[in-house]
């Protein structure tokens, strides 16, 4: 699931919900479902999205009226008049899917990128502003603020083939079994169009698809592709769901040709998920060098090409030096940019001037009096301490745009989030380090913690109110470790009190 943006910001990219709908202005990157889920829940005027994304998400979810929408035509900026400010938006390519776009928003807040999800190519950053992009060894002209990043592949260091050389190689695999008589394409997904479009124009057949069974994919293509597609079960190509249970519905497939004496089919799965998750074995290492270059036949007898739609860490690291960014934050729940090497050399949070816009966007007015002037004086704590909050509990540490490194199913920029207790106080004071709600709460019933899978509040607590006292069971586990019990954290006011404190000495 994408992630909210900050509170300071006037408007919501690719998230619906309660926290998101009471922005201003709705962006739509492109019609993934798991990019619009809670739309027709949450949604609210304006909407802005390409046509065809606004076609695409209506045939998933007619329930939602059209008016909701606001065409954006890509490379075309549009001013958006804000009651609190005016600022610009400009959509481009993304290279993902059909429709789907990059947001680049420009106003009072900075200059931020959002890029959705992506495949940072040459041709597709080319096309931002010129003044964005740098030279080799030379910043760029005018600096983003922020990039919001496509990190799904982040920790994938492998160099994937080009779209184009991918959609080779599925050609070639076919070229290569002229005795299958079927040919079944795992190409369910919008994005995976130009595939079908090239394997229709390379062999002259157009593509069977059961609309039956499988509609939405049906009317995607008959959006998106129409002229390719074929009602007739007795062509040599279909259309073949990637999910669920492919092994399973591949071997049968296998199975039932060999009971009718029939050359096996052929089934090729053109996809990067089982190049980045595959186990690494000894096998597999053997053909490392060569598992990019051509089509793999896995043990079951499916036939796979490493075909992505995300860009891998060389090509965001390429971008990103490219960009020059100040700041990069992942869009995918788990904090992957933080495995960048750029990230980690150049974005650091550390000496924020008091000017820095990232205030703004936290909606954070470090001008602002002081709330409870008679709290007596306490440690000062820096602002990377109000960024960064590190849990006593062995784990991933707490950082302002989510978990690091371990991730939480779903960052969200808030006060909660930034300088939330140490330690949170659950039912029968047991603590789940991970962001999950213990075993047995799954019913609905009450936690201080997180919902499993959402990165959501059970039930609302005070970010100005320091925890209670660490559990007994903690205290157990640290005395048992002969380390001593950590002290509860200072309340968000406490925080932002000293940290104004330390300015205005430093003014004196």
């Amino acid at each position: 699931m994408p992630i909210e943006m900050p509170k300071g910001l006037p408007f919501s990219v690719d998230t619906w919900t309660p926290s998101s709908n009471r922005k201003r202005h709705h962006f739509l990157t492109h019609a993934h479902k798991d990019h619009s889920q809670g739309i027709a829940t949450h949604s609210s005027f304006p909407i802005y999205a390409t046509p065809l994304t606004k076609s695409l998400t209506l045939n998933y979810y007619p329930q939602l009226n059209e008016s909701l929408f606001v065409d954006i035509e890509i490379g075309q900026p549009i001013a958006i008049n804000d009651p609190v400010e005016t600022f610009t938006v400009t959509a481009f390519d993304a290279n993902h899917c059909p429709g789907a776009v990059m947001f680049l928003f420009e106003g009072t807040f900075g200059n931020i990128l959002h890029t959705g999800d992506c495949r940072l190519t040459p041709e597709c950053l080319q096309r931002l502003p010129e003044k964005y992009l740098g030279k080799k060894s030379k910043e760029p002209k005018c600096r983003l603020d922020y990039v919001f990043l496509d990190c799904t592949f982040a920790t994938f260091s492998s160099k994937m083939p080009s779209k184009h050389v991918a959609i080779r190689q599925v050609i070639d695999c076919i070229w290569k079994h002229p005795d299958a008589r079927v040919v079944y394409l795992t190409c369910d997904l919008l994005g995976q169009e130009d595939i079908l479009v090239n394997v229709s124009q390379t062999f002259g057949s157009k593509i069977f698809i059961n609309k039956e069974k499988n509609p939405e994919c049906y009317q995607s293509l008959s959006l998106t592709v129409p002229d390719i597609l074929s009602q007739d079960p007795s062509s040599r190509f279909h259309i073949f769901d990637g999910f669920p249970r492919l092994p399973e519905r591949a071997e049968a497939k296998i199975i039932e040709a060999r009971a009718n004496f029939q050359p096996d089919p052929l089934i090729i799965r053109p996809s990067a998920q089982w190049y980045v998750f595959e186990d690494v074995t000894s096998e597999s290492e053997k053909r490392k060098n060569r598992r990019f270059k051509e089509a793999i036949r896995d043990n079951i007898g499916i036939w796979h090409v490493c075909y992505s739609m995300h860009s891998s860490r060389d090509e965001l690291e390429w971008a990103l030096q490219l960009l020059a960014p100040r700041r990069v934050v992942s869009t995918t729940p788990e904090f992957r940019a933080i495995e960048l090497g750029y990230v980690r050399r150049y974005c650091s949070f550390d000496n924020l001037a008091p000017d820095d816009p990232l205030w703004k966007l936290l909606d954070i007015d470090l001008g602002a009096p002081l709330v409870n002037e008679e709290v007596p004086e306490k440690v000062i704590v820096s602002k990377k301490e109000i960024l960064t909050v590190s849990s006593p509990v062995k784990g991933p540490s707490l950082t302002l745009f989510g978990r690091a490194r371990g991730g939480v199913g779903n960052s969200v920029f808030g006060y909660e989030d930034l300088v939330k207790p140490e330690i949170m106080k659950r039912n029968e004071d047991e603590v789940c380090s991970d962001g999950d709600v213990p075993e047995g709460q799954h019913d609905g019933s009450k936690s201080n913690g997180l919902t499993k899978g959402t990165g959501k509040r059970a039930t609302a607590y005070s970010p100005t109110r320091p925890s209670s006292g660490v559990s007994e069971n903690i205290r157990k586990m640290y005395r048992s470790m002969h380390v001593p019990v950590p002290k509860p954290l200072p309340s968000l006011v406490d925080m932002l009190n000293d940290r104004k404190r330390a300015k205005r000495r430093f003014m004196l």
